[in-house]
């Protein structure tokens, strides 16, 4: 299959102190669209006035929801289907994130992503592989895709960027285990990568206030 170069577009929010001095893109999980988390650049704007927010719609319908979109099918038939996945989407998204910054007469370093599930494995994908590294990645309820058949040395050979990096991650998640936190903070150590994670007590796939919280103080820290 060829690499998917499909357009990207979605909500935005302009910066509140109505220069952009930063670029934070939100990255939607599976089933939902950008609709889902530009609301959260709304309640980040007061710690982040100069970012600017955009919270495009991945590329595809999703194949298990009538409304909803996908960055990549999953059917949980194939071991290796996320790492497909993620490496199918990469460029369209890398497309689109130079685009956003060109649109803004923003560097390469004052881009910030922030995922949520599939979101979040894109955004430690492409964020590690950017040419230069972004400020920061926040990561909810997601995980690290690693090939199951990739030599451990090709696959680390593949880290360009090494941006620091949060994870938070619910205890009571039902579709992606509090578990994968661990083994993306493992990863991410590994391949000397920063990364600091939140466990939210009692929640489940989905972002508390407290998570929240985390995420735009994160970012806020990493853009001074």
């Amino acid at each position: 299959m060829a690499a998917d170069r499909t357009t990207l577009d979605g909500p935005r929010l302009a910066a509140k102190s109505g220069k952009a001095r930063q670029l934070v893109v939100f990255l939607h999980g599976y089933g939902a669209d950008g609709n889902d988390l530009i609301d959260i650049g709304r309640a980040w704007q007061p710690l982040l006035p100069d970012a600017a927010f955009v919270s495009p719609h991945a590329p595809h319908p999703c194949g298990q929801s009538p409304m909803g979109r996908e960055w990549f099918p999953l059917t949980f038939r194939d071991p290796n289907e996320r790492w497909t996945g993620v490496n199918m989407a990469a460029p369209g998204l890398d497309a689109f994130l130079d685009a956003e910054l060109q649109r803004h007469n923003l560097p390469p370093s004052a881009l910030a992503l922030v995922g949520f599930s599939q979101g979040t494995m894109m955004s430690l994908h492409v964020g590690l592989r950017r040419a230069v590294a972004p400020a920061a990645i926040v990561g909810y309820s997601g995980m690290l895709v690693t090939p199951t058949d990739l030599d451990p040395d090709q696959f680390t050979a593949q880290i360009t960027a090494r941006p620091p990096v949060l994870l938070v991650h619910g205890d009571s998640d039902e579709l992606i285990p509090v578990q994968a936190v661990f083994m993306a903070a493992q990863g991410l150590s590994a391949l000397d990568v920063p990364v600091e994670w939140h466990i939210s007590p009692g929640v489940g796939h989905g972002i508390d206030q407290e998570g929240l919280r985390h995420g735009g103080e994160f970012l806020a820290r990493r853009f001074k």
